[in-house]
């Protein structure tokens, strides 16, 4: 069995935030829910989250996630955190300790470091560093066993110049952690129980402690500001750029792409710069996307192109479609095959048939528009009354002049025709033309009102 054990307590003071630290964002999600799905990745039993600074507003904030939270208060160290969760621990599990603040860990390099747990042997994730600034160094013995971890206020001269330090992470038999934490001491600068005395406890009872190295400075990176918070946010983007192009999509600049949750490409996608995907995106076959778009939780078919400056959210995109410059796509969309949505077009919860075409400056909204359906300029749906939604239907071939307003609720039959400038209220059978606008009426010698001369 295994339990997790996140620790989460701190204020984040350096973050400059009311915000509980944690709950700052990395690629669109806060620190602690990447650290969760590396929980889930394990197949935990149970996570423990030990919280403290802000604990209603985590608690709120993962309303529904499967953790147990536990308070910390007052906050003495991570040695006294971890004895906060040892009522909740079962004595036969292996116990898999994490921080709320780191992360990029991965899931590989916990699994490597699970399997250094046996009755008699712990797992300790440790890293070398060129510049070990801060962090507590590992200490061995002639032997090479790892005998204890020295923090960096309390290490000597001699020990600061060790390179290999500890992360912070580690597992351990719970029949361990039961009875070493109540023998941990806070006699120290800082006045704290720390965690990594169970060390020299272990190595005290003749439980070996097992080192398991991780794959880079990188993913145990802890974020305690902002600067941090922006260097994790890079390296985190490089490595999903690397990613999207190892799977085989260009990207026409690396650097210049977000991504905020999963992106998937097909073969001989482009993607432009400054775009930034959010929650699940699909991409198909040959999709092309242009400069300054965001795409959110959308399923995009093959030989699709994106022009530059648009927003798509939670809709569906079928394959041969055009959409932009500056179209917005909102949420319930849905774009049949070889549809076109023009410049400044938005739309929302509409589907938009095969071929039709939606070209510029218009709204289409509660909307089903059939197939081959031409929308000129200016012309909008009329979906709301103040109250409530309604719907339009318009039916195939159906051609729309400039200018023009359907009022909902509204059906137009195949093939009508609508007049520019005309405001529909009524249905329209098919094969009807509709001419719904007042009459022009010219007045001669019409005199045009002048501003009076300054005196």
């Amino acid at each position: 069995m295994l339990e997790v054990v996140i620790l989460a307590a701190g204020k984040g003071t350096r973050m400059r935030s009311s915000l509980p630290k944690v709950l700052h964002k990395l690629a669109g999600k806060p620190f602690i829910e990447h650290v969760l799905d590396r929980s889930r990745d394990l197949n935990a039993e149970k996570v423990h989250l030990v919280v403290g600074h802000g604990a209603q507003e985590m608690q709120a904030a993962l309303a529904g996630q499967e953790v147990n939270f536990i308070v910390q208060s007052p906050q003495l160290g991570t040695g006294h955190a971890v004895q906060q969760v040892m009522p909740h621990l079962y004595e036969g599990s292996r116990v898999l300790i994490l921080y709320g603040d780191v992360p990029l860990i991965k899931t590989e390099t916990l699994k490597a470091l699970l399997k250094k747990v046996t009755p008699n042997s712990m797992g300790l994730l440790t890293v070398n560093l060129d510049k070990p600034q801060g962090y507590g160094r590992i200490v061995r013995g002639s032997n090479g066993n790892i005998v204890s971890i020295v923090e960096q206020k309390d290490a000597s001269e001699e020990q600061l110049e060790i390179k290999e330090v500890n992360t912070g992470v580690m597992a351990v038999g719970a029949q361990h952690l039961l009875k070493w934490l109540p023998q941990l001491s806070k006699d120290n600068a800082q006045g704290e129980y720390y965690l990594t005395d169970i060390i020299a406890l272990a190595v005290a009872s003749d439980v070996q402690v097992l080192s398991s190295q991780a794959s880079s400075a990188t993913e145990v990176m802890g974020v305690n500001n902002r600067a941090q918070q922006a260097m994790l946010e890079r390296l985190y983007q490089q490595e999903a750029a690397q990613q999207l192009m190892s799977s085989g999509a260009t990207l026409a600049d690396p650097a210049r792409i977000d991504c905020r949750g999963s992106l998937s490409t097909g073969e001989d996608c482009f993607i432009d710069i400054n775009c930034v995907f959010e929650g699940d995106v699909t991409l198909g076959n040959n999709v092309s996307i242009g400069p300054n778009c965001y795409l959110k939780d959308m399923v995009v078919g093959d030989n699709t192109e994106v022009y530059a400056n648009c927003v798509l959210e939670a809709s569906q995109i079928a394959s041969n479609c055009l959409i932009g410059p500056f179209a917005r796509i909102r949420p319930g969309t849905q774009l049949e095959d070889s549809a076109k949505l023009g410049n400044f077009v938005e739309t929302k919860k509409a589907v938009v048939g095969k071929g039709s075409k939606v070209n510029h400056l218009s709204y289409v909204g509660d909307a089903i528009v059939g197939d081959h359906v031409n929308i000129g300029a200016g012309a909008i749906t009329c979906n709301y009354d103040g109250a409530n939604k309604h719907k339009t239907h318009i039916g195939d071939g159906v051609f729309i002049g400039s200018n023009t307003a359907l009022v909902a609720p509204l059906s137009l039959g195949e093939n009508v025709t609508v007049a520019a400038g005309s405001t529909v209220t009524r249905d329209v059978e098919s094969q009807q033309l509709v001419v719904a606008r007042t009459r022009q009426k010219n007045i001669a010698g019409w005199q045009r009102p002048v501003k009076p001369k300054n005196d």
